[in-house]
């Protein structure tokens, strides 16, 4: 099986890893794991300042803050996960990246807000329900 884990450093994603690691037909070394995480874009006029070469760097730097730990806790468990980060709104990012790989399953850890504050804030895991074409487990 194709897994796709969304990863964002949060207590959530930390979370969705004991999920996974409790349950053994989804965290075993005969899947084909990829972990995802997204950078926020830097303002246009920042880019403009700093430059692509600096920007460049400081997205590669924070998603490895990132993606570095996870991937050091499935290589602990006998797991080499590929890493993939990319620039921009992390709901789209994660639907693309889970769509265009041709993911078997997309897993990600929610925030769990209510009704209420989705309506107002919005949920990166919303996003991603409504724009994935792939099946998402949510791990709350």
């Amino acid at each position: 099986m194709k897994i796709l884990l969304a990863v964002d450093g949060s207590e959530y994603s930390k979370k969705m890893l004991a999920y996974l690691g409790a349950h053994e037909s989804l965290f075993n070394p005969g899947n084909d794991y990829s972990l995802v995480t997204a950078q926020p874009a830097l303002p246009p006029r920042a880019v403009a300042v700093l430059g692509k070469e600096i920007v460049d760097t400081y997205y590669q730097e924070e998603s490895e803050k990132v993606l570095a730990p996870v991937s050091k806790f499935l290589l602990n468990h006998g797991i080499d996960a590929k890493s993939i980060w990319q620039v921009g709104p992390a709901g789209p990012v994660i639907a693309k990246v889970a769509t265009e790989g041709q993911f078997d399953l997309v897993i990600m850890g929610s925030h769990g807000h209510g009704v209420m504050a989705n309506l107002v804030m919005g949920s990166i895991a919303t996003q991603v329900l409504a724009k994935c074409k792939v099946p998402v487990l949510l791990i709350r």
